[in-house]
């Protein structure tokens, strides 16, 4: 009977340490959906100021020899 206990008392701890684990490995999953979706919206705003750059302000300095030479 007391070995039985013992091993119900180990498996108790088991799952309160998985719990744990779950918790944790949880929050980061939030973390990394937050700072996802962060950077979603960081690529949509440069995407959006590639689009209403003036194409022609680009073409023509691209034209254009830097000074140097």
């Amino acid at each position: 009977m007391e070995q039985l206990e013992k091993r119900v008392e180990d498996l108790e701890m088991k799952l309160a340490f998985q719990d744990e684990t779950l918790e944790d490995l949880n929050q980061q999953v939030i973390k990394l959906n937050d700072l996802l979706s962060d950077q979603q919206q960081a690529i949509r705003q440069l995407l959006s100021k590639q689009q209403t750059a003036e194409p022609g302000n680009m073409v023509s300095q691209l034209d254009e020899a830097p000074p140097h030479y």
